[in-house]
Order: structure tokens, then C-alpha cells, then sequence
């Protein structure tokens, strides 16, 4: 036999990671854990524990402390306790914390890597070569923020006490990307493991024990659903930061929809891998092995769905089988091994569930001639070909080594097969024209979309979804402001107004001598005056109980109506941010033209002298979104590899907007510009108390070149309006700044699509102060940002 024959018959024989020091560490513990709680162990009020089994053997690793409300109130209060102390630190001594966490996790990294391994089931190469690597990497990236937290976000204060939840598809990566920019940040955490990977989250609170970090700054508890329910409810905790399943983060927002808590959520992903004719094709098929295979596809962005274009299919199908034939699966410790075990046995009958419902769907299956290990949890490296875009399959979250293949002829049919999908939180692109990646990539619905790459992952680089995979940031700049807030909005008092009557029914008229009315003042919807579906007007009257004039009545047809018309204008979004500069600038002027004229009619509800200061600031505050149109960008980031990430920051679409009440002008104007000046359409409910500044605005936007159905506006009864924009499902976003009721209402209600939720929280805004009525604040709400990595040289 020749050396090239032998070399083509070569097996790979066994190589096992030895796991002497994680089982010794689990001996000394004597394989029984409690809660970590103000820097010691403390074991659990109800006495419960439940053990955590290796998912490759199905042999008990430990027993863990079960979390009752009674622990889960200890470790707030212990997080409570630390705050001040913890806030008092200079920044430099914060660092330097996170920088021993990472020196800490870099000594410790082989130990942690085989922990991990033992209670996930993942291969010991992906925990030891990225998974831990990316542990340290976040917590130095993080220690560098804490030093410039100042100097980078003046005028900002953390959350306070944070409560995280987090997966157990990476369970010590998750923990750092949550604890680190906590940390940075200034807040304390109580943070809960997964009750199937708690392990390495028990081994990261000894890591804090060695580096000194003080009592109660990190506070680890253990235990089911329940235990992470009584952290979400608890009325002591300023934040939630969720990694899961997209039901139970919808349950988690209207969960603390009647609180105050600051919400991030990174949900769950049906990320379409994308490969064109023209692409390199075994590489991205070594790609899609990445894409799906790694981790056994129990990762939120794995790229679940292929989409090739029809040229190619029959081709490609054929490198892709031919690639699966060589995977192996085997012991997660053996360092040969390509896919390991399945979390859970709920977690493998879900999986088996699909594919059998996929292949009653139409699908057909194909899996490799590989050996399946005798005892363990394992799933075969699984291809559905023939799948319906309707399909389960194509649609569902399956969270396993499954990949559903589809085919696309153009581009465009590539993006609305692509888009096909509640969820937004990754894709891959491949294709060797660059200008065709990045035209596709554009278009996606999708945080982080990979050119020619796949599953890579850095501190520097946000990740996060749009639409059902959540919303807020993981990583990056933007993923360190979900755990600030102004430091002004904290302690704002309460909006001193008559609270908003959820479905209150329309006022019959009061005053039967009113004079005749002269001004009939519409709605505006697609650039156009339109009367209202219902029929009907509503009193306005001034200050001193004079009649002004009557509003339309909104109601649900004419949201609906002004949503379609929303959805036309998207290509504002597309716009250059030089050409919205310039219709906001023709608003300002063309405002000015009036200024007299409408801080007269003003005057009469709100006084002479606050009707002046609305204009006169309304025209300034134009101005301020007309300048930031073309200067609130993205960046270039270079994360340690041969790649750039494009950080774009992308209109959230549609926005519904409840306006304040006691500012009419000024109010409006301080919500509908920023969102415009960034690309998206809105749907404004004006103040109540003089809905009457409608009829001068749309004449204003009508003369100022404003595309239509960028603004549109609907008047009537704040309450049912809000109840309507809230519930509908074709809005990306609502804000609403109202009192403290309908802040909770729009939160409840909204929970349907999950759409971006952005309220006062019922505090009362000063509108006239240009620190709390302009700026980043709002314009952060109006973008979600994606990156799109890019990969260069050889």
C-alpha cells in the first residue's frame, strides 16, 4: 500500500482529555453546591437540591442548590448591600477587578474548559478553543471600559441591581457577557445558571472569591424555572438581562411590565446561510459545518436554514453529504470529536419531534453512515431537503444538528425567503462579489450577519436580534448602555397628569351653546388629510373653558390604516441621511414662516409665554435632528481576527409614538424628529389637550418635501389608541410617555410581536431642558444596530 493510500484510510484514533482536575474540584466541593451569596456559600432556605448529570454518560456530576423566593431575596439584598460601595470605586479600581477576572479565568482555563465540557455534552476542543478564550477576552475588553466609563458616558449612572438569566448552550460564555459589562457598568448582579449547565457558573463565584471581589457584587443562584421567576418578580431588582427561548422572554415582558425594570432580551433564531452561485462553495460548506454542526446546533444563530441558489443545488447538496460522511460523534472530552451530546433528553425529543414532523411535512432526510455512541444523549448530524418555507422545520426553532435546505434564483427571492421568519438574529452570506454580500446584508433582518465567515463572536462587536429574538445588545458600546441609564431619568419624579382610563369611553359634550366652529382640522395619513373612520369629533377646549374647535376621533381602522401607510414610506429608511437632513431642515423653516400665527392658537391652552418657548424650541429641537441626521453613524470595529465588523445602526422600522400631554408642540416635535432622522415612519398620537397643533403641522409637513406616510397622525382618546398601536403586529416599535399606567399598559399589551417598548416610565420629563429633551437618549431608541463581519487577506 502506497502513502497516499495509507494517508486516505486514516482514522483518528481516540484522544481523551484527561478530567482528573475538574472531578477533584468537584470532590472537594463533595460533589454538592449552595448558593453563592455576599461573597460565601450559603445553603438553600427550603433545603431542596436536584442534581446535574453529564449529558455524554447520563452519570451524576453534582447536586445543586434548588432557589426559593427566600434565596433569591437574600442574594437581592446582598447585591443591594454592595451597590454603593461598589458604585464609590474609581473606575481604575473597577478595572482592575475585571482585569484579575480574566487574568483568573486564563489561569484556570483548562480546568473550566473540561468543567464545562463534563456538564454540557459540547466537544472539549470548542469549550477549550473558543468558548473559554472568549471568557477572558470579554471580561479585559469590559476592565478597559470600566476605566473610560466617564470619560465615554458622562452624564449616565448604572441600573443598580442586576437580575440575569442565562442559557445552557454556553453557560460560562453567557455569564461573562452578561456579568462583565454589569460590572463595568457600576450595578450588581444576581445572576441564575441554567438548571441543566450550573457548573461553571459555581466555579466562576470561586473565581471571585480568589481575585477578592467584594461580598455581594456577584451573587450566583442555582435552580429551575421558578427559581429564575422569582428573580424576574422580585421588586428589588432594577434590571433583567435574559438569554432564552423566545415564549419565556415574552412571558418575562409582561412579567415586569408593571414594574420599572430596564429589560434586555436575546431570544431565539432561525438564521438563514445564504450561498450564491459564485461562492467559493467548499468553503462554505466548511462554513455551514460551523453554522449548524457546532455546538450539535444548540446555538441561538446557528444557521439552521439553507438557502442556495437553484444553479448550484444539486452540487452543493452533494459536498455537503459527502462533508457529513466525515464528522464525528463520540465522547465530548476525546479532542477528535466534531459533535458531541445532546444537553438534555427533553432537549433530544424535541429535536427527534421536528424531524419527524418535518418528513410528515413533505421534507426528505438524509443522514450520515456515522456511528452513534452506545450510552449518551446524541442526535445524528441531520439534512431536510425539499422543505416548504412554511414548514415547521423552516420556521421553528429546533435547536439541534438539523439544517432545512430551500432554494432561491435571485437575490431579491434570496432576502424574502431570508426574512421569512419572526426572528432576526443572524444569517451568513457567501458569495465572492463583495458588492452582492453586502447589497444582500443590507436587507436582512438580522443583528449580525457573517460575509463569507460564520459564528464569529467578540467583546468589541454587539450581538443581538430584531423582530422575535429580542431586542438590546450583547457586547460593544451598545451593549454596555443596557446596564446605564441618565442619570437625571433615575430619580425624575412622576408625571403629575390625569392618568390614562384604558378603554374609556368617549365624553358626551358639555357644553350645548358652544359658538359654530370655523377650523375642521383631519387626520393625516399617507401624506394626505383624511376624515375619520368613526364619524366623530371630540371637544377641544382652552384653559379658561373656552371652546377652540373639535378633533376627529380616531379609532382602530384609522391605525390601521395609517400603519399601511407607515409601511409604504420605508424606502425613508433608505434615504441618504444627507436628504433627511434636508427635508427636517425645510420643516424648521417652514415652521419659523408660522411661528406667530401658531404659538397664537397655542397660547390659548397652555399660555402665552410656554406657547412661545414650544415654537420657538420645537424649531431649535428640528434643527438639533436635522443636524444629527447625517452624524449619528455606525463604526468599524477590528475584533482579533482577520476581519472588520461594520457596525450599522438601522431604522427599527415603524414606530408608534404616544406623545405628552402637556407640552403639544414641543412634546411632538421632541418624539417624531428623532425618530424620522434616523429613517423610520411613525404613527403619532398627539397630545390630547390640544390635539387642534395637528392641523398646523401637517400643513407644515405637507410644504416641506416630506415623503408620505413618513408621519402620520391619528387624534382621539389617548388610551384606546395606545391599546390599539400596542397590540397591532405590524409595528416594530411604540413608545409611549404618558403616566405611570400607560407606560405599563403599552408594555402588557405589546407583548404579541415583542416589539421594541421605549416609555418615561410615568417620571415626568422637563421637555424645555435640552439635557433631557434632545439627544442620544432618544436617538439610541430609534436604531438597532447590526454588524456585518466582513473577513480579509489570505
Amino acid at each position: 500500500m502506497s502513502i497516499v493510500e495509507k494517508f486516505m484510510t486514516m482514522e483518528y484514533g481516540p484522544a481523551p482529555e484527561d478530567p482528573r482536575e475538574a472531578l477533584a474540584w468537584l470532590d472537594r466541593h463533595g460533589r454538592r453546591f449552595r448558593h453563592f451569596i455576599h461573597g460565601a456559600w450559603q445553603a438553600p432556605a427550603a433545603g431542596g437540591y436536584f442534581e446535574t448529570t453529564d449529558p455524554s454518560t447520563g452519570e451524576k456530576l453534582a447536586t445543586v442548590a434548588q432557589g426559593s423566593t427566600l434565596d433569591v431575596d437574600s442574594a437581592v439584598k446582598a447585591a443591594r448591600a454592595a451597590l454603593p460601595a461598589w458604585q464609590s470605586l474609581t473606575p481604575h479600581a473597577r478595572a482592575r477587578y475585571l482585569y484579575a477576572l480574566a487574568r483568573q479565568v486564563q489561569k484556570h482555563s483548562r480546568w473550566l474548559a473540561v468543567l464545562e465540557t463534563l456538564d454540557n455534552g459540547k466537544p472539549i476542543r470548542e469549550s477549550r478553543d473558543i468558548d473559554i478564550p472568549l471568557v477572558a477576552r470579554h471580561f479585559y475588553h469590559h476592565a478597559g471600559w470600566a476605566q473610560l466609563l466617564e470619560q465615554e458616558f458622562s452624564g449616565y449612572t448604572a441600573c443598580g441591581v442586576v437580575g440575569q438569566i442565562i442559557p445552557w448552550n454556553f453557560p460560562l460564555l453567557m455569564l461573562a457577557w452578561k456579568i462583565a459589562p454589569a460590572l463595568a457598568t457600576g450595578n450588581t448582579v444576581v445572576l441564575k445558571p441554567a438548571e441543566f449547565t450550573p457548573l461553571t457558573a459555581l466555579a466562576f463565584a470561586q473565581i471571585c472569591q480568589e481575585v477578592g471581589l467584594p461580598a455581594g457584587v456577584v451573587n450566583i443562584i442555582t435552580g429551575d424555572g421558578s427559581t429564575g421567576e422569582a428573580l424576574v418578580k422580585h421588586p428589588d431588582v432594577d434590571k433583567i438581562a435574559f438569554t432564552g427561548s423566545t415564549e419565556v422572554g415574552r412571558a418575562i415582558r409582561k412579567a415586569t411590565a408593571q414594574s420599572h425594570k430596564k429589560l434586555s432580551l436575546e431570544l431565539g433564531g432561525k438564521s438563514p446561510f445564504i450561498i450564491f452561485e459564485d461562492a467559493d462553495l467548499d468553503s462554505a460548506v466548511e462554513g455551514l459545518v460551523d453554522g449548524i454542526w457546532f455546538n450539535q446546533g444548540q446555538v441561538c444563530c446557528a444557521g439552521s436554514r439553507l438557502l442556495m441558489q437553484e444553479s448550484t443545488a444539486e452540487k452543493l447538496i452533494g459536498k455537503i453529504q459527502d462533508r457529513m460522511n466525515t464528522l464525528r460523534m463520540g465522547p465530548p472530552l476525546d479532542k477528535a470529536i466534531d459533535i458531541g451530546a445532546i444537553v438534555a433528553r427533553v432537549q433530544l425529543e424535541r429535536i427527534q419531534r421536528l424531524v419527524e414532523q418535518g418528513v410528515a411535512e413533505g421534507a426528505t432526510c438524509w443522514q450520515p453512515s456515522i456511528p452513534l455512541p452506545s450510552r449518551g444523549l446524541y442526535f445524528p448530524p441531520t439534512l431536510l431537503c425539499n422543505v416548504h418555507p412554511a414548514s415547521a422545520v423552516a420556521q421553528q426553532e429546533i435547536f439541534g444538528p438539523v439544517l432545512a435546505a430551500m432554494t432561491f434564483r435571485t437575490p431579491r427571492e434570496a432576502v424574502e425567503l431570508a426574512n421569512n421568519t419572526v426572528y432576526g438574529l443572524a444569517a451568513c452570506v457567501w458569495s465572492e462579489s463583495i458588492n452582492v454580500s453586502l447589497h444582500v446584508a443590507a436587507q436582512l433582518k438580522a443583528g449580525v450577519v457573517w460575509v463569507n465567515c460564520t459564528n464569529l463572536f467578540d467583546a468589541a462587536c454587539g450581538f443581538g436580534g430584531y423582530r422575535e429574538s429580542g431586542y438590546g445588545r450583547e457586547g460593544g458600546r451598545e451593549g454596555l448602555l443596557e446596564y446605564l441609564e441618565p442619570a437625571w431619568f433615575k430619580n425624575a419624579p412622576p408625571v403629575h397628569t390625569t392618568p390614562l382610563a384604558i378603554d374609556q369611553p368617549p365624553e358626551e359634550p358639555t357644553d350645548t351653546t358652544a359658538p359654530p366652529i370655523d377650523r375642521t382640522v383631519k387626520l393625516y395619513i399617507g401624506g394626505k388629510q383624511a376624515r375619520p373612520d368613526s364619524g366623530y369629533s371630540f371637544e377641544v377646549r382652552g384653559a379658561d373653558g373656552r371652546l377652540l374647535g373639535e378633533a376627529p376621533l380616531g379609532n382602530r381602522k384609522d391605525i390601521r390604516n395609517a400603519v399601511e401607510a407607515a409601511r409604504k414610506a420605508e424606502g425613508w429608511g433608505q434615504a441618504t441621511a444627507h436628504s433627511r437632513a434636508q427635508v427636517l431642515y425645510y420643516v424648521a423653516e417652514n415652521l419659523s414662516q408660522r411661528r406667530e400665527e401658531i404659538a397664537g392658537r397655542l397660547s390659548s391652552v397652555v399660555g402665552k409665554r410656554q406657547a412661545e418657548a414650544e415654537v420657538s424650541l420645537g424649531i431649535e429641537r428640528i434643527f438639533s435632528y436635522a443636524a444629527w441626521a447625517d452624524k449619528y453613524d455606525g463604526a468599524v470595529h477590528n475584533p482579533p481576527f482577520h476581519n472588520v465588523a461594520l457596525a450599522i445602526k438601522e431604522p427599527i422600522g415603524t414606530v408608534g409614538l404616544i406623545c405628552p400631554a402637556d407640552a403639544p408642540l414641543l412634546g411632538f416635535l421632541s418624539l417624531v424628529m428623532p425618530a424620522i432622522s434616523t429613517g423610520n415612519t411613525v404613527i403619532a398620537i398627539p397630545s390630547e389637550k390640544y390635539p387642534l397643533i395637528t392641523g398646523d403641522l401637517y400643513q407644515v409637513f405637507e410644504t416641506s418635501d416630506l415623503p408620505d406616510g413618513v408621519v402620520n397622525m391619528v387624534t382621539g382618546r389617548a388610551a384606546e389608541l395606545m391599546k390599539t398601536l400596542a397590540e397591532h403586529d405590524d409595528i416594530d416599535a411604540i413608545w409611549c410617555f404618558a403616566d405611570e399606567v400607560g407606560a405599563a399598559a403599552v408594555k402588557t399589551l405589546s407583548v404579541g410581536n415583542l416589539k421594541q417598548v421605549f416609555t418615561n416610565e410615568g417620571r415626568a420629563i422637563d421637555w424645555f431642558d435640552l439635557k433631557q429633551g434632545e439627544g442620544r437618549w432618544f436617538l439610541d431608541h430609534t436604531v438597532q444596530v447590526k454588524n456585518i463581519w466582513i473577513p480579509y487577506g489570505e
